[in-house]
């Protein structure tokens, strides 16, 4: 207690009679035993009777370096975000692929239940462009007074109204027709996208391999990062009673027993 005692005053001493100083913006020194009114917007210092400086006392920001200050940090914290997602898709370039043609080979596993779609949308166009053609011939009959059914009729010819289960027919068909053409826009957008991706991989990855200061940036990965890495990259695509070995992420083109194609996901596999 004595000790705790001594020590406090011992601190009260050396604090004792400290002062404020500080260099204002025009170079001038101002000296006090409370804080100058000319220190609000510099740095001001807490100095001992001896000349020790005992704390530094920065000044109150303004709103405006206040908000500056927030955006300065919220800057750094997004570039260290990213810089921490670059180094962690760097090394899974590196532990994911060996060799420059196995970006050849993903690619093409990855685009082909893609264009699978394509394909089937392109193939349902075809059908669905042929009937509307024939709808609307079979319209101008009736439109022109005439009817395929009947080319004699003894009706004066006059325009005839439409039947409404051909108009119903019709605006499905069209429906169809504007449904399929959505479809294969999204599915031609998503084909570019992942050959995009995979382009943009390869691009890194010979970055790379061709520069070694750039390879140190990254580190090679530990035991622990690879073990990681390979959870994540290893999964499983169920197809009826088939399983496919795969990527996480992957997505392939599964023929039903009923003839229909669905797409089935590559997932983990299950323990």
């Amino acid at each position: 207690m004595r000790g705790l005692i001594v020590l406090l005053a011992a601190f009260a001493a050396s604090t004792a009679g400290a002062a404020y100083r500080c260099v204002d913006e025009k170079g001038v020194t101002h000296i006090g035993d409370t804080p100058p009114a000319a220190c609000a917007k510099v740095p001001m210092f807490e100095v001992s009777r001896s000349g020790t400086v005992l704390r530094k006392i920065d000044p109150t920001p303004t709103a405006e370096e206040a908000k500056s200050r927030e955006e300065a940090a919220a800057k750094a914290k997004e570039e260290a975000k990213h810089a921490f997602e670059q180094r962690r898709k760097d090394i899974a370039l590196l532990a994911t692929y060996s060799a420059e043609k196995d970006f050849d080979i993903a690619t093409e596993r990855n685009t082909e239940p893609i264009q699978g779609r394509i394909a089937m949308v392109q193939e349902r166009q075809k059908a669905v462009d042929k009937r509307l053609k024939e709808i609307e011939e079979e319209m101008e009959f009736y439109k022109a007074g005439k009817s395929k059914a009947s080319s004699n009729s003894k009706v004066p010819a006059k325009t005839r109204e439409i039947p409404i289960q051909l108009q119903t027919d019709h605006e499905r068909t069209l429906g169809e027709q504007a449904h399929l053409k959505k479809n294969l826009a999204e599915y031609e957008k998503e084909l570019a996208d992942v050959k995009a991706k995979y382009d943009a991989d390869r691009k890194r990855w010979k970055e790379l391999k061709t520069n070694s200061t750039l390879r140190s940036q990254v580190n090679a990965p530990t035991k622990e990062d690879q073990e990681k890495l390979k959870n994540w990259t290893r999964g499983q695509a169920v197809c009826g009673e088939k399983t496919i070995s795969c990527r996480r992420g992957e997505s392939y083109l599964c023929l039903s027993k009923d003839g229909t194609w669905h797409s089935v996901p590559c997932e983990a596999p299950k323990l």
